[in-house]
């Protein structure tokens, strides 16, 4: 007699539905089969130590436990569940009749109780994609899994009320888990951009960095508000969609970070790592093939401060998912692919001393030094940065919000008005983009690049002498274009113009030069 109940595991962040079949025969011991690691074939004792605790017995027969497909190798706890109840339904002690109809997750203590288990996001997805109909999970992690529409969704906190859902599921609609309801976020987020005195400039270079999610580095003495403008970005974000939200909520669910917020993620991800984090914390790895900071910070921001001070092997890992929007992470067996749509967000000093370029001439390194300072970063990772700001310091008056009385300065324009902006550029990008797989500007390809950002006879005329002058590689001239495209969509004209186009390429100053002189 075989009893198959059903779990999943997770590839990246896709999931797998694993069939747990159990079979009673003549004999004597306990066998779990189907290619489990150490952490799945513990849970024979996990199992056995739980359902004695709960007054079950364990038929004095021979068991095995197989963990089908057979082919892809089951890590880590989450099979605890859906073991005891085939063993339990095997041996007649409960009566399962609508088991096929359950993907049920959950690590057993020893006393029954269920606890936490990562990836119940793509599994309740997978789920309703293969016909399931409802799922069991631990009561921490089924909140997440509830926001899946078309699926009933049951959070427990011990092996009893699993039990309770398989065998009287109609009395147990206090067990089930709704969805949470929408809230608006609020735009603003974190610091205030009405908090930065002066530098137009660099904050016309984030709002439209924000409206396209381009990359920006910015670059400039300390103390010009670099970092106080990067840590403002999150407040012109507009919250994410649905599709955005459940990406980014699966790499939190593989994680494991999706229980620590109900429902799926709202606000955008802001993730700053240290210059000293290693290769396998960045781009993602390790021996269970984790997701890095960049996938963390999917369809959200990457901030590196001080980024001459990464690892430049470290720097140019990145150069391919920012081209691709994705991380390949490749083992012997089997490769796992995270999505990585991040807008990267740099600073920098100009030079060792920090004030090449300053007015105030405290400079005193010597221009040998400020050259291989600037080279820590290469070429090709430069090219993939859409705008390159310089950040001057300010003067004593602006800082102090000193004004001529005759033409006072104007209040700064607060975090609000901006996110308005980027808002209703977002939204056009949202309905130009809606059946092409991308959510903004920055993710064009080159076919969606001459669709969409087709340029007029002048348009063209105006970018030959920009790139003449300026002695563009194809990449960089395809990021003048996507950067166009943005501005266009600010100041909400169908066509790219060629004052777009000379806006565009005014914010790629290390190109014409690593450093203004």
């Amino acid at each position: 007699m075989v009893n198959k109940s059903y779990c999943a595991t997770c590839i990246g962040v896709d999931a797998v539905i694993v069939t747990v079949e159990v079979d009673l025969s003549v004999g004597v011991g306990i066998h779990l089969v189907g290619l489990p690691d150490s952490a799945v074939r513990e849970s024979l004792l996990r199992v056995i130590t739980a359902l004695n605790s709960y007054g079950f017995h364990i038929p004095g027969r021979r068991i095995v436990v197989n963990l089908a497909p057979a082919d892809i190798r089951k890590e880590g706890s989450a099979y605890d569940l859906a073991i005891a109840v085939g063993m339990l339904a095997v041996s007649g002690q409960i009566q399962t009749e609508s088991c096929g109809q359950f993907v049920m997750m959950g690590e057993l203590a020893l006393d029954g109780r269920l606890r936490m288990v990562p990836g119940v996001l793509p599994v309740a997805l997978q789920a309703r994609a293969q016909g399931f109909h409802y799922c069991i999970f631990p009561a921490e992690s089924a909140k997440e899994a509830a926001e899946v529409e078309g699926l009933t969704v049951y959070g427990v906190s011990t092996l009893a009320e699993a039990i309770e859902v398989l065998t009287r599921r109609d009395d147990c609609e206090h067990l089930r888990v709704s969805r949470t309801s929408i809230e608006e976020v609020a735009l603003h987020v974190g610091n205030d951009f009405r908090q930065v005195r002066g530098q137009h400039t660099a904050k016309r270079g984030l709002e439209i960095a924000a409206a396209g999610n381009h990359n920006i580095i910015l670059v400039g003495a300390p103390g010009s508000g670099k970092s106080l403008m990067a840590s403002c970005l999150p407040s012109i974000l507009p919250p994410m969609t649905r599709d955005e939200a459940v990406e980014t909520g699966k790499i939190y669910s593989v994680a494991g970070r999706g229980a620590s917020r109900p429902g799926l993620m709202r606000e955008r991800p802001f993730r700053a790592p240290h210059h000293s984090a290693s290769l396998v914390s960045l781009i993602g790895g390790g021996s269970n093939a984790a997701p890095g900071e960049i996938s963390l910070a999917d369809n959200g921001v990457l901030y590196l401060d001080e980024i001459a001070q990464f690892n430049r092997s470290l720097l140019d890992a990145l150069r391919q998912p920012i081209e691709d929007g994705k991380v390949t992470i490749s083992r012997a067996k089997y490769k796992v692919v995270y999505p990585a749509h991040f807008m990267l967000v740099a600073s920098m000093n100009p030079c060792p001393c920090g004030y090449y370029g300053d007015d105030t001439a405290r400079c005193t390194c010597t221009r040998g030094a400020v050259d291989s300072y600037l080279s820590r970063l290469s070429g090709p990772f430069m090219d993939r940065i859409d705008l390159q700001i310089w950040v001057r310091s300010l003067t004593a008056a602006e800082l102090l919000g000193l004004a001529n009385p005759k033409a006072p300065l104007p209040p700064e324009e607060d975090s609000g008005t901006i996110a308005k902006r980027v808002l209703a550029a977002r939204a056009i990008q949202a309905r130009r983009f809606a059946e092409e797989g991308i959510f903004t500007n920055a993710g064009m390809n080159a076919r969606q690049i001459e669709r969409y950002c087709a340029l007029s006879d002048e348009c063209r005329k105006t970018l030959e002498k920009i790139l003449d002058r300026m002695g563009l590689s194809a990449r960089a001239y395809t990021r003048i274009l996507k950067v166009a495209r943005t501005i266009a969509d600010l100041a909400a004209e169908p066509d790219i113009l060629p004052a777009h186009l000379m806006e565009a390429a005014g914010f790629r100053f290390l190109d014409r030069r690593r450093i203004i002189d």
